[in-house]
């Protein structure tokens, strides 16, 4: 074959290895609101904490020590970052998979002809020697050229879910780091209760003292006595649930920080101040959820995988063309092994094409159409689901500020009233049914105080998750994204091509049209099978 022809039949397959079918993928368009309805709250990224580490916020060196410990030692951590290496392993060979494989092999045998046999037979007519010895060494090169593309989007497929799964180990780390901050804050907040509870115990056995040297000078019953220490014990009671629960924060915390339950106990159960949450900071665009939650961009790496695997499918309609070739040397003898009348070579050239086989590509590609439509659902689902957490959770933590407020307002009154009853009932003014029922109010007041000021910090934790904190987000590195009104067609087919095409029942989403209605998703057939491969014609809401 001369050169001319040999770089024009190099140009071609070049050409031809451009060639990839199947869509390219587009980044949906979701509807989301100008800003969120709780934004208020929300604090200029100046003045509030670094979204990256939003716990140095809460002023607590005690918090910032436990998120180092947890991000250095949790095993789901670990786990995380075993399954990005594996994917990142799997996408490195999709990757390979593109280029050629060049292999080396060699063997030394030694062989007896039996005379009974056709070879042994023949050998021994032509009187050629039973034994003989056979010396190879060589090399084997193969290549799948991929003219269509199956392998590219088989890449393409694979490094979509190593990014899913580095931004789930991201999303990982978002999430242990907002356990164990709850985990502290809950810790912290139970606490307090227990401390209300002592102080209250406290409080109540001063006042049975002070009925019982009433009853023993004769001003007060024993009917007043017995009713003190029935409250007494009642506020006893409240003790143990506190303490089992605290227990149970405990061992989280142990287990967050990937230690035995019961490791760091004496650690944490230094009680400490509950933190004061800053308020949370960020963005007050729901679209930038978009790129700082990772569980969004995990389902559009999602989603770009489905996409590709539509093109490995269709790709199949197509034949595969292989070239392969081998260049050593064989010989009987040792030593005229690696010589110029040993040398051997071999090319190979071959396809396969799944010309009949009834309707099974058709079915694989309708299966990755619906897998694909599956996974655009999940997008935009986990688009609306996020935009629901931060409001949830902003709505939240403004609701637990008010509650805490109103509640410190109402103890400070409270206070007041039950030291009146008090001096009244020691002045006999008052009976001391009043006294109990005001010790009772400010007891639960003041619970309901520390239980709100732990629920407003858990909100702070929740808001700062939500709002996708712990991650400045990261660049995609193999999803093609277009604009959808520059790169989808601007038009719906006519009345012409809907006889002709088929509308994909898999892909049949909404469309908007410019007149607010809307219309089905049509496929066009591409290339020269008419009704066997399909491009979608509209926009993707």
């Amino acid at each position: 074959m001369t050169r001319p022809m040999l770089f024009l039949l190099s140009m071609g397959t070049m050409l031809l290895a451009a060639c990839a079918v199947g869509p390219e993928y587009r980044r949906p368009d979701v509807p989301m609101t100008a800003t969120f309805q709780t934004a208020d709250v929300i604090a200029p990224n100046s003045s509030g904490p670094e979204l990256t580490n939003w716990w140095s916020g809460f002023n607590d060196p005690i918090l910032d020590t436990l998120i180092e410990r947890t991000l250095a030692n949790n095993p789901d951590l670990a786990e995380a970052a075993a399954r990005v290496a594996e994917a990142r392993g799997a996408a490195s060979r999709a990757g390979a998979a593109l280029w050629p494989t060049l292999d080396g092999a060699g063997s030394a045998s030694s062989v007896h002809e039996s005379l009974n046999s056709p070879i042994g037979r023949v050998a021994h007519a032509v009187g050629a020697p039973r034994d003989y010895k056979n010396y190879a060494v060589g090399a084997q090169a193969s290549w799948e050229t991929d003219l269509f593309g199956s392998l590219r989007r088989d890449r393409e497929a694979a490094w979509a879910e190593a990014q899913a799964a580095e931004v789930g180990e991201v999303g990982a780390r978002i999430s242990i780091t907002a356990e164990a901050a709850d985990a502290y804050l809950a810790l912290r907040g139970l606490q307090a209760q227990l401390e209300l509870a002592r102080s209250q115990e406290t409080t109540q056995a001063h006042l049975v003292d002070l009925i019982e040297r009433r009853v023993g000078q004769g001003v007060s019953a024993d009917r007043e006595l017995q009713r003190a220490i029935g409250e007494l014990e009642r506020v006893r009671a409240t003790t143990p649930p506190l303490r089992a629960a605290i227990d149970a924060e405990l061992n989280r915390l142990d287990v967050l920080v990937g230690a035995p339950a019961g490791t760091h106990r004496l650690e944490f159960l230094s009680t400490g101040n509950q933190p004061s949450p800053p308020l949370p900071a960020g963005s007050l665009s729901p679209s930038d959820l978009l790129r700082r939650r990772p569980d969004v961009v995990i389902a559009e790496h999602r989603l770009a995988a489905a996409t590709a695997r539509i093109g490995i499918a269709m790709a199949e309609y197509y034949p595969n063309v292989s070239l392969g070739g081998l260049l050593g040397f064989a010989s009987t003898a040792g030593g005229g092994l690696l010589t110029s009348d040993s040398l051997r070579g071999e090319g190979l050239a071959g396809f396969h094409w799944r010309l009949f086989d009834f309707g099974r590509v058709d079915a694989e590609v309708a299966m990755t159409r619906g897998r694909e439509a599956e996974a655009l659902a999940a997008y935009r689902g986990t688009v609306l689901r996020a935009t629901e957490d931060v409001e949830t959770a902003l709505s939240r933590f403004i609701e637990s500020r008010i509650e805490a407020a109103t509640l410190t307002r109402q103890i400070a009154a409270l206070s007041r009233a039950r030291d009146q009853a008090e001096m009244a009932y020691e002045g006999g003014v008052l009976p001391l049914i009043d006294v109990l029922d005001a010790d009772r109010e400010l007891l639960q007041a003041s619970d309901r105080l520390a239980i709100a000021r732990a629920n407003e910090a858990r909100a702070a934790v929740a808001s700062f998750r939500a709002l996708g904190g712990g991650w400045t987000g990261k660049p995609q590195r193999n999803a093609r994204e277009r604009s959808p009104a520059r790169d989808l067609p601007s038009r719906c087919p006519n009345e012409a091509e809907v006889h002709q095409d088929r509308t994909v029942p898999a892909c049949a989403h909404p469309l908007r049209s410019d007149s607010g209605g809307s219309q089905s998703v049509k496929a066009r057939p591409l290339g020269d099978r008419q009704g066997r491969a399909y491009e979608l014609t509209g926009e993707l809401p």
